[in-house]
């Protein structure tokens, strides 16, 4: 039985991926029907005027990064499970990555769906991630101070929990 946590204060929850020793698991998800999931994740990263010039005008010498990024948010949501060690490996059925340009940088935003059994919320931040990190290192030589943050959920559908959306 997974031991019990305090999730909020005052409420208890169990965390699913640690065992009654307090050993770390992978969760059986055998059981669980398979139903349509999707997720969404949204991320940043703020970039330098010049730098952000540059990307504009398409004058960054490794080529374009948004479409570097957009391609690298795809493949990194199909290969989440060999970066974080207790996902599941699941059959995605869409990626998509867009990039929104704001006046200090990019909004990143990563939708992910399946149907399976487990969720697609580490595949969509996992996207928003690699995408961003994509970003800084084909500007990096014109801009260190690049910053990548916010990288959260923003929405959730499908599974035994239900939906979820940030407010």
């Amino acid at each position: 039985m997974p031991k019990k946590y305090s999730a909020v204060p005052g409420s208890a929850g169990v965390l699913s991926h640690v065992d009654t020793d307090g050993s770390i698991r992978m969760v059986d998800v055998g059981d669980k029907p398979h139903t349509q999931r999707e997720a969404i994740a949204r991320g940043n990263i703020n970039i330098a005027p010049a730098a952000l010039q540059l990307i504009r005008n398409g004058q960054i010498a490794k080529g374009n990064p948004l479409q570097a990024a957009r391609l690298a948010g795809i493949m990194a949501a199909k290969r989440t499970p060999d970066l974080i060690p207790l996902c599941h490996s699941l059959q995605l059925s869409h990626v998509e990555v867009d990039l929104r340009a704001k006046p200090d940088g990019y909004e990143i935003e990563a939708c992910v769906r399946t149907t399976s059994q487990t969720g697609v919320e580490m595949e969509a931040l996992t996207a928003v991630a690699a995408a961003a990190l994509t970003i800084y290192d084909m500007v990096k030589a014109v801009d260190k101070m690049m910053v990548i943050g916010e990288i959260r959920l923003i929405s959730k559908s499908g599974g035994r929990s239900g939906s979820f959306r940030r407010s």
